[in-house]
């Protein structure tokens, strides 16, 4: 894991880091704050386990970031955590793929604070030597989450179509459209891309 990921200095001026436990009561008040806002798109257990403390979540979360199957970062801008971006389902060997995962806090939406997120963390994942190298990471969301589509688009995603009962969000199974990103489409560097075509 990165100590920090920063935005170009011409893009918006947000940086990813690690989560830690000195996070919690800032995290926290973020997340329930914006609970309503996030509800429709939460995913969850269809079995209904028990729910996690922040520490046993935390302690999930480096278990995997030190299995490399994971990688869970917070998204700050001006000195405030106001989203959360992740890395989930990492595959190596033939496939090296992920699914990647994201919000952002209510008060900040339409600011390009996401497709800046998505784009650092496409960045490491797929191109920096110090990454995972994967090869293509994909995005799904609900079909009528257009703030997510937006973000996906802004990238140049790969549209790849519906998967039926893909994921269980909101308290039942739904169907998710899903994009990619692929290594080989910003060589250069997906929020290099994203910075040019902004100023456009």
């Amino acid at each position: 894991m990165p100590r920090e990921l920063a935005a170009p200095p011409s893009g918006v001026a947000i940086r990813l880091r690690p989560l830690s436990m000195q996070d919690y009561e800032e995290w926290n008040e973020v997340r329930w704050r914006n609970r309503d806002w996030l509800a429709p798109w939460e995913s969850g257990d269809p079995t209904q386990g028990p729910g996690l403390s922040f520490n046993a979540w935390l302690q999930r979360q480096r278990r995997d970031e030190n299995e490399g199957v994971g990688a869970l970062f917070v998204i700050e801008y001006q000195m405030r955590i106001v989203g959360q971006i992740s890395l989930g389902a990492i595959s190596y060997g033939s496939m090296r793929t992920a699914v990647a995962g994201y919000w952002v806090d209510q008060r900040y939406a339409g600011h390009a604070i996401a497709p800046m997120a998505l784009s650092l963390l496409a960045d490491w994942a797929l191109h920096d030597p110090d990454g995972p190298r994967l090869h293509r990471i994909e995005v799904a969301m609900l079909p009528c989450n257009e703030r997510s589509r937006r973000v996906v688009q802004k990238l140049q995603a790969h549209h790849e179509g519906i998967r039926a009962k893909y994921m269980y969000v909101d308290g039942r199974w739904r169907d998710h459209d899903t994009y990619s990103l692929l290594a080989e489409d910003a060589p250069e560097g997906f929020a290099s891309r994203l910075n040019e075509r902004s100023a456009d």
